[in-house]
């Protein structure tokens, strides 16, 4: 056979060998150049100049043909998986963000109360606005009763009898309205109590950070509503309240 004959049949069977890996493959060769490897689920370390099937669920490694790392290909994850994944990226996320505001509220704490004094200062401020709420609701109560007492009088008149509506419904009134003024009285006796409890928290708070603590290195700040749920009981009297757990958490 001629020379030029026999190297174009040479040509045509790499070409056509070329076609066959390529087709048994299911794609074209991967650029050449780099070299993919991975360790199977038995151990064995597998290499390849494109990703390697038996190795889709787990990390592969490309390289270069000097052995150096190209470039690192995560594993492919099933839809559980990357749902499971997101689930962790988000709660990551979240957690940062909470660390984040701890860290400016620790900051702010610092920059709005220098020292002890500053601090007391504003708990005398809070609770004298409390204080005089409890004063106005006192007032309106003695107002309530001195009120009251003429009606009083007037109904024993019509004992044994149906009192006249007017005087009725003055009674019913005087009534609705004390009992609701006594309620903004315990409601407020409860509010001094937080707010007493609020400024202990923040000043044990403020006295490790003037310490030296690290803002944002204390745990979560304290749950406004935790501290107002756990709020100790005020009895009917307005007589003593109960101390306050101090496990409570609360913020202003």
């Amino acid at each position: 056979m001629p020379l030029v004959q026999r190297s174009l049949a040479l040509t045509g069977l790499l070409l056509a060998g070329w076609g066959v890996g390529a087709w048994a493959q299911g794609a074209a060769p991967a650029p050449t150049g780099q070299v993919y490897t991975c360790i199977d689920d038995r151990g064995r370390r597998l290499t390849s100049d494109r990703p390697i099937p038996e190795c889709l669920a787990k990390e592969q490694r490309i390289l270069n043909r000097d052995g150096s790392l190209r470039a690192v290909v995560p594993p492919t994850l099933t839809a559980e998986e990357r749902a499971e994944q997101e689930a962790r990226e988000r709660k990551a996320h979240e957690l940062r963000l909470a660390q984040a505001e701890i860290q400016r509220r620790d900051r702010f704490l610092l920059q709005r109360y220098p020292n002890e004094a500053s601090h007391q200062a504003a708990r005398v401020a809070a609770l004298d606005t409390v204080k005089v709420a409890m004063r106005v609701s006192e007032g309106r109560l003695k107002a309530l009763a001195a009120e009251r007492k003429p009606l009083s009088d007037e109904s024993e008149f019509y004992k044994g009898k149906p009192l006249p509506p007017k005087l009725r419904q003055a009674l019913d009134a005087n009534d609705a309205a004390t009992e609701a003024q006594r309620d903004a009285m315990a409601n407020q006796e409860a509010e001094l109590v937080r707010v007493t409890r609020l400024y202990d928290i923040e000043l044990e708070r403020l006295k490790a950070l003037w310490g030296g603590a690290r803002p944002g290195s204390l745990g979560p700040l304290p749950s406004p509503t935790a501290v107002r749920l756990a709020a100790p009981a005020v009895s009917a009297s307005g007589g003593g309240l109960s101390p306050v757990p101090a496990s409570v958490n609360g913020s202003r």
